[in-house]
């Protein structure tokens, strides 16, 4: 049997099979601009697969036929449903993220130009709007301009978080007439997305269910990069540069800025690569210690008396273990609406800790606190961002027009292919502790390594 290692468990060749409703018969729009196109570097046929993995060891050790591989996404020659007889609706759940509203603009201008569906719904507040009791409240998309759906911050259809049952969801889908439901969410949206399409399955129903991958935290796998994640970092670099000329101004000046990543510290990584103000960087994914010589008190001890200021970035999910040991934890089950368990707030403890520290010392600090979360996830989406939306949503109206269902699409290896809903919730995307970025972060703020281990 043929698999891979990717991440902390073995992918099977077979795990990576994209699910299809049936054949497709019905001439698609893009049929004609098609018919002439050949693989090239920047064109990947529909038949056509990209690698998983692009390592020699495991190019070496498997012949072409058996290296496992990812159906390409894009338009095909013909498609599954019917545009003129289709309704699609759409969903956002999950927390905010830049971009959203870029994606459903791209996917009802997709569905409205090129392919002329006649009735996109959206349905609103996630997956609350498909309950018994929501599911009338609903925007319709087809009636209004694609053009008025501002790409702005936050979702003209709200979200929300929570678990739905599933069968009820599929009877607003049948009430609705629904034979497309494109969901816009995080890991435990596409989670809830699968067991509704289980839901489907044991029904017997000709739905399709496709995702588009939201997480400003970058943390799902089989993804170059999570949408809105370059437009969140981009804005936690000026609350980094803002705290760190403010520690710079005062004598004994500390900044703390606390960003998200409960998980995973992407965010922290980028935003204090991304500009020179950062001195420590805490991340989940690597332990630190308060105390001692090479403890993080210590360190910030010494910044002062040399530099006269110290300025640390922190994930909200670091440092959890330190907070446990402070007694400063709750219920160890304690968990919100998403099912996540409840952190302790490192940034608020830590700076008490070097206040307590640095006074004791005789280095009474001027601290200044940002924690900016809300801020950075609510931000409309820059340049980068707004041109990979309105490619995703492409890729993902292409995908449920041609039956794929129970499917995310992502870019991978800088192509756009299609990856099975159980695959990218296996696991998380996080940062490796002996990986090149984490040594640049490193190197960037002269953090020592004791500090990191």
């Amino acid at each position: 049997m043929t698999a891979v290692e990717e991440g902390p468990g073995t992918v099977e060749l077979e795990d990576l099979h994209v699910r299809t409703l049936g054949e497709c018969r019905i001439p698609s729009p893009f049929s004609v601009l098609l018919t002439d196109k050949q693989t090239t570097p920047h064109f990947v046929h529909e038949d056509d697969r990209v690698m998983l993995d692009d390592t020699m060891s495991v190019i070496a050790s498997r012949s072409m036929e058996t290296l496992p591989s990812l159906e390409t996404a894009g338009a095909r020659r013909n498609i599954y449903f019917d545009p003129a007889d289709t309704t699609v609706g759409i969903v956002s759940c999950g927390g905010l993220c830049p971009g959203v509203n870029n994606v459903i603009r791209g996917v009802v201008q997709e569905l409205t130009v090129h392919y002329r569906v006649n009735r996109i719904l959206g349905f609103r507040n996630g997956f609350r709007g498909l309950t018994a009791a929501y599911r009338d409240d609903v925007i319709d998309l087809t009636g209004r301009s694609f053009r008025d759906i501002a790409p702005t911050g936050g979702t003209i259809l709200g979200s929300s978080r929570g678990d739905q049952d599933a069968d009820e969801m599929v009877d607003s889908l049948i009430a609705r007439e629904v034979d497309i439901l494109v969901v816009i969410g995080g890991d435990g949206s596409i989670r809830a997305a699968s067991r509704l399409v289980a839901a489907i399955d044991r029904r017997g129903l000709d739905i399709a269910v496709v995702a588009i991958p939201k997480t400003i935290d970058n943390d799902l796998p089989y993804t170059d990069q999570s949408f809105g994640f370059q437009s969140a970092f981009e804005r936690a670099t000026d609350f980094i540069d803002s705290v760190a000329i403010e520690a710079s101004a005062h004598e004994n000046g500390v900044g703390i800025v606390k960003l998200m990543g409960r998980h995973s510290g992407f965010i922290a990584c980028y935003a204090a690569l991304a500009t020179y103000g950062a001195d420590m960087v805490l991340i989940p994914e690597v332990p630190f210690g308060l105390a001692g010589p090479d403890g993080l008190l210590a360190r910030a001890e010494h910044l002062i008396r040399t530099r006269g200021h110290v300025v640390i970035v922190v994930a909200e999910g670091a440092g959890q273990d330190v907070l446990r040991a402070a007694g400063q934890l709750g219920e160890a089950d304690a968990t919100d609406a998403s099912g996540n368990v409840r952190l302790g707030d490192i940034g608020q403890f830590l700076a008490e800790e070097l206040t307590a520290h640095l006074s004791g010392v005789g280095l009474p600090p001027t601290l200044r606190y940002i924690d900016p979360s809300y801020s950075i996830r609510s931000v409309t989406a820059n340049a980068y961002d707004s041109v990979y939306c309105l490619r995703l949503a492409h890729a993902a109206v292409h995908a449920a027009m041609a039956g794929r269902t129970e499917t995310v699409v992502v870019r991978w290896r800088r192509r756009f292919v299609h990856v099975p809903m159980p695959l990218i919730t296996s696991h998380r995307n996080r940062v490796d502790p002996d990986g090149d970025l984490w040594m640049s972060v490193l190197e960037a703020t002269n953090q020592t390594e004791l500090l990191a281990r």
